[in-house]
C-alpha cells in the first residue's frame, strides 16, 4: 500500500510519518518511507544520523529513467521520458524491496528504508522547480507493484502545494494531519475540495489535541473525516528535541492512534483500474500542457493501451507477468483539458 501524509507546514506531518513507517515496521513488512518534501527533515524524524543519508532521488532523474525505461519501444530515450510516462510494455516494473533504489538510493534506520528527494539547492534558484525533484518519486510509484503487507510511506510537501503535479493520485490513501486550529481546518478544506475531484480517499488524523474542546472542534470542522486524534506528546517533543526515541517511549494513546492509522491502510481496497486511469489522465494533461513541446514529441503516444497495470514483475526481469491482480487496459482519452504546469 502507498500512503501520504500531508498537511499544514509545521502541523506535525513529518513526524507522524516517521512514527507511522517505524509501526509498520515493527509489523515485520518491508517499509520504504521516502521524504518528498521541500524541507528534508524525515531522516532527522526517524533518527538517522546525517552523516548517512541516502543519495538524493532528485539528483539522478536520467539514472533512473534509464533505468525504469527498460526496453519500452514506446519510449526512444530517457530524454523522452517525463514524470508523468506510465509504464508499458518492456518497462522494468519495480516491487517494493527493488535492489536498484534500495542498493543506491536508500538508507535502512530503525528498520526502515529512507530515500530522499534531496534539498532545493541554491543553483536550482531561477532554472528549476522542486516538482522536477519530487517526479522521481512519481516515476518511482508509476512502475511499482506493491503487494500485501508493503508499505511506500510518502511525507508530501506543506498545504496544497502537493496538488502542482499529479503524485497526490498515487497512494492508496492519503492522511491529512490537521491541528486543531482554522489554518489547520483551511489547509484540510483546499485539499479535500481538489482531492474529491480526482477521488482521492483522504482521512484527517488530528494533532498535538490538548483537550475535548479541541477534539469537539475538529469534528464540528470536518465531520467524518476525522479518523484519529493524537493527544500532545512529551515523548515526541523529547524526540524533536534530539533525545533518544524508540515506539516503546511513545504514550499509550499515540501507539493506539498508530494502530487505528494501520488498519485503516489494511481495510483499503487496493484499485489498480483507476491508479491506471489517474496515470493515464495526468500523462496527457502533462504532454499536452508542456512536456510534448519541452520534448519535441507527442509523449501521448507513450500510453501503451495493451498495458496492464497491477501485475507483478517477473524476479529479476523487470517485465511484466500474470498474476491475477484486479487491473485494467487502458486507451488514451483525448479530451481533457492541460492543466498542470512545467516541471
Amino acid at each position: 500500500m502507498r500512503v501520504a501524509f500531508v498537511g499544514k507546514g509545521g502541523s506535525g506531518k513529518t513526524t507522524l510519518s516517521s512514527l507511522f513507517a517505524r509501526y509498520l515496521a515493527r509489523q515485520g513488512g518491508p517499509v520504504v518511507a521516502v521524504d518528498a518534501d521541500i524541507n528534508q527533515h524525515l531522516g532527522m524524524a526517524l533518527g538517522l544520523d546525517p552523516a548517512a543519508a541516502p543519495v538524493p532521488l532528485g539528483a539522478h532523474l536520467d539514472e533512473i529513467k534509464e533505468y525504469l525505461r527498460g526496453d519500452n519501444r514506446r519510449i526512444g530515450s530517457a530524454a523522452a521520458m517525463v514524470k508523468t510516462t506510465p509504464p508499458g510494455r518492456g518497462s522494468r516494473l519495480v516491487g517494493v524491496t527493488d535492489p536498484f533504489f534500495l542498493g543506491r538510493f536508500a538508507t535502512e534506520v530503525q528498520g526502515v528504508h529512507l530515500m530522499v528527494t534531496g534539498p532545493f539547492a541554491e543553483e536550482d534558484l531561477g532554472v528549476a522547480c522542486y516538482h522536477s525533484k519530487v517526479g522521481a518519486v512519481e516515476l518511482f510509484l508509476n512502475h511499482l507493484v506493491d503487494g500485501p503487507g508493503e508499505y511506500v510511506i510518502v511525507d508530501m510537501t506543506a498545504g496544497a502545494d502537493a496538488f502542482a503535479s499529479g503524485l497526490f493520485t498515487r497512494f492508496d490513501l492519503t492522511f491529512l494531519v490537521a491541528e486543531p486550529t482554522r489554518q489547520g481546518v483551511g489547509v484540510y478544506r483546499q485539499y479535500r475540495d481538489h482531492a474529491r475531484e480526482f477521488d482521492v480517499p483522504v482521512a484527517v488524523v488530528g494533532n498535538k489535541v490538548h483537550s475535548a474542546a479541541d477534539v469537539a472542534f475538529l469534528r464540528e470542522q470536518v465531520g467524518d473525516d476525522l479518523l484519529v486524534c493524537l493527544e500532545h506528546s512529551p515523548a515526541v517533543r523529547a524526540m524533536e528535541q534530539g533525545r533518544p526515541f524508540t515506539l516503546d517511549d511513545l504514550e499509550p494513546s499515540g501507539r493506539q492512534a498508530l494502530g487505528v492509522l494501520a488498519a485503516q491502510v489494511a481495510g483499503r481496497p487496493k484499485d489498480w483500474a483507476k491508479f491506471g486511469r489517474q496515470a493515464v489522465e495526468f500523462h496527457i494533461r502533462n504532454a499536452r500542457a508542456w512536456a510534448n513541446r519541452a520534448t519535441g514529441a507527442d509523449l501521448i503516444g507513450q500510453i501503451d493501451p495493451d498495458f496492464v497495470f497491477g501485475e507483478r514483475p517477473a524476479t529479476g526481469a523487470g517485465r511484466p507477468v500474470a498474476a491475477g491482480a484486479a487491473s485494467t487496459r487502458l486507451s488514451p482519452s483525448r479530451h481533457l483539458e492541460p492543466i498542470t504546469p512545467p516541471a
